[in-house]
């Protein structure tokens, strides 16, 4: 096991899952998670989370989502004598340029774009960017919110006071979205916080290709009774299970215990800064010019670069241990969250798991799967039980249980879609 993972699993728990769906040929989904192991890189820039849904023709959108997973990490860790916000915000459009750039160099990838959704955990707070309308939600004491503001063209309207509610008027295509990385040289960048975090907290990254079939509600009360590996595989084969239209990538942080390092590594106050590699630079000059300078005995112009030297080892400590840290303490950015909902397990949702499943129980037998019912029984049973009992929590994991048992056992025989046709079981 990675050990910076390790250096942090007593406090956080993570899981992550990238699913085809159902009507894609392939994946332009990307993911990214980045936990850092040294206390300086905890306390100035914290763990990144990214998730991002790539659009274009053929590979366009496939390339164009994994160039920010891949360039935002790079970027923002290398950014060190800056603010985490600042350095998240350079790292985003430093990766919407190289996406522009690679996109103009080639027909096949012209106008390639990707939304970008990023959370990063910091001793401060959690602080978001975002580009388009993957989503990054949190979930505290049985209410979930959306941290970010999706870039589509109902989300701006709406904003604008075109229309109020959630309904959307027939005319307006949902799946338009305003913003992404790639198609422009320059883009606008969407901060949030840092906002405090609490034991106890789960937030969730997604692309659309979960937020369109899934509704908030239903999210959050699975947040709140599964593990996130256990949510990750339900969310995904909920999504599924209702059609499945797009890519469907999530990822699951649970806060545990307050965030802090194994070996410590949120104990310091005030972390050294990094040192800018031009006063590096200027004391090795200076200090090579003075040796050269004595050693043909120019005494005077070996002084002088004497001194320079000195001044830059000096302007060397000062930066490092004088200067102040490079942590955001200024007010929270942004104006989220932008939505609300209450969460809490109910008798309404797990009767409408239980109905799905007895669905895929039917639709299985019609079909004629060779299913291991006796576990899949159990997990039923144990469901229906708790519901009777009133246990809704328990009810919803036994539930679930059933759900992803029975989409593994299908996945697992190949050559064979989920019960029924392509469209899966109707279960809005």
């Amino acid at each position: 096991m990675d050990p910076t993972v390790t250096n942090w699993d007593h406090c956080l728990q993570i899981a992550a899952a990238s699913d085809l769906g159902l009507r894609r040929a392939n994946n332009q989904d990307s993911k990214a998670v980045v936990l850092v192991s040294g206390r300086e890189k905890w306390e100035t820039r914290g763990h990144l989370f990214i998730v991002a849904d790539g659009m274009g023709a053929h590979a366009a959108g496939e390339l164009a989502s994994k160039l920010a997973t891949d360039i935002i990490p790079l970027s923002y860790y290398k950014l060190g004598d800056v603010t985490a916000p600042e350095a998240l915000l350079a790292a985003v459009q430093e990766a919407n340029a190289q996406i522009h750039t690679r996109g103009q160099a080639s027909d096949d990838f012209k106008g390639m774009g990707t939304t970008l959704s990023a959370l990063v955990l910091l001793p401060q707070g959690s602080l978001t960017a975002q580009v388009g309308d993957s989503r990054v939600y949190r979930w505290r004491n049985h209410r979930i919110e959306q941290l970010t503001f999706d870039h589509s063209l109902v989300w701006e309207l709406r904003a604008s006071g075109q229309f109020r509610g959630q309904e959307v008027p027939s005319y307006i295509r949902k799946n338009i979205i305003t913003r992404s990385l790639g198609p422009n040289p320059q883009v606008q960048v969407d901060l949030e916080g840092p906002a405090p975090v609490q034991v106890g907290d789960v937030f969730l990254l997604c692309s659309d290709g979960l937020s369109g079939p899934v509704q908030d509600d239903e999210i959050g009360k699975i947040l709140a009774c599964l593990d996130p590996d256990e949510a990750v595989r339900t969310l995904v084969d909920l999504a599924n299970l209702r059609g499945g239209p797009d890519n469907i990538t999530v990822i699951v942080v649970r806060v545990t215990a307050p965030l802090a390092a194994r070996d410590g590594a949120a104990a310091s106050s005030k972390p050294a800064r990094p040192v800018h590699p031009l006063v590096w630079s200027l004391l090795g000059i200076c200090g090579l010019a003075a040796l050269g300078l004595a050693a043909i005995q120019l005494y005077l112009p070996a002084l002088v670069a004497l001194l320079g030297a000195a001044g830059s080892g000096i302007a060397a400590l000062v930066q490092r241990y004088a200067g102040g840290d490079n942590r955001y303490e200024g007010r929270p950015l942004g104006k989220g969250p932008y939505t609300a909902s209450d969460c809490a397990p109910d008798a309404p949702f797990v009767s409408r798991l239980g109905q799905i499943t007895e669905e895929l129980r039917q639709a299985a037998r019609t079909d004629g799967w060779g299913i291991d019912w006796s576990r899949f029984d159990a997990h039923a049973s144990q469901g229906a039980a708790a519901a009777k009992a009133n246990d809704f929590a328990t009810a919803i994991r036994e539930y679930c249980h059933a759900i992803s048992f029975m989409m593994t056992e299908l996945k697992s025989q190949r050559g064979r879609r989920p019960p029924g046709d392509s469209s899966a079981v109707d279960l809005s």
